[in-house]
């Protein structure tokens, strides 16, 4: 649960603590806590029981922690062949490089060819390369202004 706090913010806690509450209630403040949190989680085991029970022998297995995606996925995805294919497919993309690439595209700026290049598009020459800057086309001429129009 407080997993995440440090050392310092722990001392920082128990000084606030002492100053707010004083030493004298400190450990009625702390036994009323942690009763209160005590009571919660007894409320909260009680209506997991509830609903484990309601829902019925084929949900006997049911997590309510497998309610969070994350968790959902990775559990869907454990013992799945299309996983190693999947962790493949990860290992081969480089975002980063995909995004400076694409940059360095808009912005006309050369950079370092890509190791697979598109066969078909080398072959028949007619697809326009993308990575060069392209030539701005002229002005187009502006029509007359209308004042009626407006």
């Amino acid at each position: 649960m407080f997993s995440d706090i440090g050392a310092l913010e722990l001392v920082t806690l128990i000084v606030l603590a002492v100053l707010v509450f004083g030493p004298e209630k400190l450990p009625k403040v702390v036994q009323d806590v942690s009763r209160f949190i005590r009571k919660v989680r007894e409320f909260s085991d009680s209506a997991k029981e509830d609903i484990r029970s309601e829902l019925g022998p084929e949900f006997k297995d049911f997590e309510f922690e497998d309610l969070n995606p994350k968790t959902f996925i990775r559990k869907q995805l454990d013992g799945n062949e299309d996983l190693g294919e999947l962790k493949e497919l990860r290992s081969t993309f480089d975002l980063r490089k995909e995004m400076n690439e694409v940059a360095d595209a808009v912005n006309g700026r050369e950079s370092a060819p890509a190791p697979a290049a598109a066969p078909s598009a080398a072959v028949n020459g007619s697809a326009p390369d993308l990575m060069k800057k392209q030539d701005k086309p002229a002005a187009p001429e502006r029509p007359p202004y209308d004042s009626d129009a407006t």
